[in-house]
C-alpha cells in the first residue's frame, strides 16, 4: 500500500468521527421537538390536498434550518460554552471543528432547507423560517442572551415558531389558530429554561450570562417560573375551546399541566438544584406528550 492510499483510508475511516462532530452542533433533540411541532401545525391546518411526500420535505426544510440556527449558535457561544459544564464538551469548545467550517455547514443545510421549502411548500413558509432562524441565531444568540434576564422570555418566540411553520406550509397563508400553539409552546419555554439556569447558576455565573436566577435570585424566578405554569395551563385551554381539539385533548392536557404546576409549586419550597433539574427534565416530557396528544386527537379519535 502506497503512501496515497494510506492517507486515503485514513481519511475514510475518520468520516463516521466528521460525521458525528457536525451532527453534535445540530441539537438533535431540539430540532426533532421542532419538526414535531411543525407537523402538529401541518395536521391542524385545513386539508389542501398536498402530497404526503410534500409535507416531509417541508418538514425536512423546516428540520434543516432549525439545524442550521443551532450550528450558528454553537459558534457564537464557543468561548462562553467552554466555561459551563454543561457545555464544554461540545464539539467547538473542544477544538474538534473549526468556526468557518461550522458557517460553512451551517450555510449548506440552511440553504437546503430553504429551498426545499420553496419548492414542495411556499414562500411564505420559507420567509417566515429564515426570520426564525435569524430570531434564534442573531437576535438572541448574539444580543439578547447576553444583555438582559428576559433573554430566553423574548427570544423564546423564535423557538415556538415551528407549529405556524407547519400551518404555513400546508395552507399558504397566516390564520389565528396556529398563533395559540406559538402562544403555547412561548409560554412554556421561561419556565423549561429557568428551570435548568437553576440548577447551572454557578455555570452562567461564570459564562457571565444575565440569567434571571443570576440577576434576580432563585426566589424570585421560581415565582416566575409558577405565574408562567398557570399561564401556560389557561393558555392550553384555548385549542379546545376553539374547536381544534377535542375533549381527549382536554383531559390529557389539563393532567398533565396539574403535574407541571405541582412539581413547580415543590420546587418553590425546596432548595436542591436536582429538583430542579427534576422540573426541566419534566418540562420537556411535557411538551412532547402535550403535541402527541394534540396529534392522537386529531387523527385517531
Amino acid at each position: 500500500m502506497n503512501l496515497h492510499s494510506a492517507k486515503y483510508l485514513t481519511r475514510v475511516s475518520d468520516l463516521p468521527k466528521n460525521v458525528e462532530v457536525y451532527l453534535g452542533i445540530c441539537k438533535l433533540k431540539v430540532v426533532f421537538m421542532l419538526v414535531l411541532t411543525a407537523w402538529v401545525g401541518i395536521i391542524l391546518a385545513p386539508e389542501v390536498g398536498r402530497s404526503a411526500m410534500a409535507q416531509c420535505f417541508s418538514l425536512l426544510g423546516i428540520g434543516l434550518v432549525s439545524a442550521a440556527a443551532a450550528a450558528i449558535n454553537h459558534v457564537v457561544d464557543q468561548e462562553r460554552d467552554k466555561k459551563m459544564a454543561r457545555t464544554r464538551h461540545r464539539p467547538l469548545a473542544q477544538r474538534q471543528l473549526t468556526s468557518q467550517q461550522a458557517y460553512i455547514f451551517a450555510a449548506c443545510i440552511g440553504l437546503s432547507g430553504v429551498g426545499l421549502l420553496l419548492i414542495f411548500s411556499n414562500w411564505l413558509c420559507a420567509v417566515l423560517t429564515v426570520s426564525a432562524l435569524f430570531g434564534y441565531a442573531v437576535v438572541y444568540s448574539v444580543f439578547l442572551k447576553h444583555m438582559t434576564p428576559q433573554n430566553i422570555v423574548i427570544g423564546g418566540l423564535a423557538g415556538a415558531m415551528p407549529p405556524l411553520l407547519g400551518w404555513v406550509s400546508e395552507s399558504g397563508t397566516m390564520s389565528a389558530e396556529p398563533w395559540l400553539l406559538v402562544m403555547i409552546i412561548f409560554t412554556w419555554t421561561p419556565p423549561h429554561f429557568w428551570a435548568l439556569a437553576i440548577a447551572r447558576k454557578k455555570d452562567y455565573e461564570r459564562a457571565h450570562i444575565p440569567m434571571l436566577p443570576v440577576t434576580h435570585g432563585v426566589k424570585f424566578t421560581k415565582l416566575c417560573m409558577l405565574i408562567y405554569a398557570v399561564l401556560l395551563m389557561l393558555a392550553c385551554l384555548l385549542p379546545f375551546l376553539i374547536g381544534m381539539s377535542g375533549w381527549f385533548y382536554l383531559i390529557i392536557s389539563s393532567l398533565l399541566n396539574v403535574v407541571f404546576v405541582q412539581k413547580i409549586t415543590c420546587l418553590y419550597f425546596e432548595s436542591k438544584s436536582e429538583s430542579a433539574m427534576q422540573v426541566f427534565r419534566f418540562s420537556i416530557t411535557y411538551l412532547l406528550l402535550l403535541f402527541v396528544v394534540l396529534l392522537v386527537d386529531k387523527l385517531v379519535l
